[in-house]
């Protein structure tokens, strides 16, 4: 807290408000601010006529989740129905001053960290808000198995994603249900290349939302992507998508499609359940031959 801050606070009578940057994956920055005036600092200029508010804040020592609720109304200008309904606002960056309005620079950090669940009812939202300590509930630690548990890039990975031979970018000609993508050509990777990859939307009212390929196979002189689940917003004929190389993990795929066995992360020479519960038996061979 700064000193100036605590100096106001202690005089008894305040002007005080709160701020909330919110900032999504894809580098927006929105401004909030319950203050009957705008509000600008850091670069961002906090919007006061956004109807948005928060509830109390939940905080603990210790290892604890801080949370609260971001309460709002919706607006085109700000946070939208069709916004919250592709998942734009899903795991975005949300950070809560509280600030003398007199002087922004009086300010206090009071909470950080991600947008939860988001629901929507009429024309207002609310937003669940995790705090930092949430990543901490994720399982951590290697796992012992055959197939490789990096993901596909990442820096255990080490595979270059940018080149030609792992991206591809084609125009849409037809969709359905919002899964099953037609696109008009074929490009030089061969059928099923693309299978447990990722989708990327690239313009249209869809731009930037992604999805997990389910399955790639060529039919003429067109490529047929379908996905695990629908995207959440319309795309239209001639809207451009991109298309990223899948990975399912096994050994001889890491050595013949991507030559990175240096860098795979499993462990293919693990003997299988059976080996571990064999029995006794009258021959010394153990390779689920005659037990006699």
């Amino acid at each position: 807290m700064r000193a100036e801050l605590a100096q106001h606070l202690a005089g008894g009578l305040t002007t005080l408000c709160h701020a909330w940057a919110v900032t999504r994956t894809d580098a927006v920055v929105f401004g909030f601010t319950d203050h009957d005036l705008d509000l600008a600092f850091d670069g961002i200029t906090f919007k006061a006529d956004s109807g948005l508010s928060a509830r109390a804040l939940q905080q603990a020592t210790g290892l604890s989740v801080d949370n609260t609720e971001a309460l709002g109304a919706l607006s085109d200008a700000a946070i939208s129905e069709a916004d919250i309904l592709a998942g734009r606002f899903d795991g975005a960056e949300v950070r809560c001053w509280r600030l003398n309005w007199t002087d922004p620079a009086q300010r206090q950090l009071q909470f950080r960290g991600t947008i939860g669940e988001m629901r929507h009812s009429g024309n207002s939202f609310t937003a669940e808000l995790r705090g930092l300590t949430e990543a901490l509930n994720r399982p951590l630690g290697r796992i012992y198995q055959k197939s490789c548990t990096a993901v596909l890039g990442d820096a255990a990975c080490g595979v270059d994603l940018s080149g030609p031979a792992h991206l591809l970018q084609l125009p849409v000609v037809s969709v359905q249900e919002g899964r099953i993508l037609c696109l008009s050509g074929i490009g030089p990777q061969a059928t099923g290349w693309f299978q447990r990859g990722l989708l990327r939307v690239i313009n249209g009212t869809a731009q930037g939302l992604t999805g997990a390929i389910k399955s790639d196979t060529l039919k003429g002189s067109e490529r047929l992507i379908e996905l695990w689940e629908p995207l959440r917003a319309a795309l239209a004929q001639d809207d451009v998508v991109e298309l990223h190389s899948g990975c399912d993990k096994r050994f001889a795929t890491c050595a013949r499609k991507f030559d990175n066995l240096v860098n795979f992360q499993g462990f293919p020479d693990l003997p299988g359940d059976g080996w571990m519960m064999v029995a006794p038996a009258q021959s010394g061979r153990l390779n689920g031959g005659s037990r006699r």
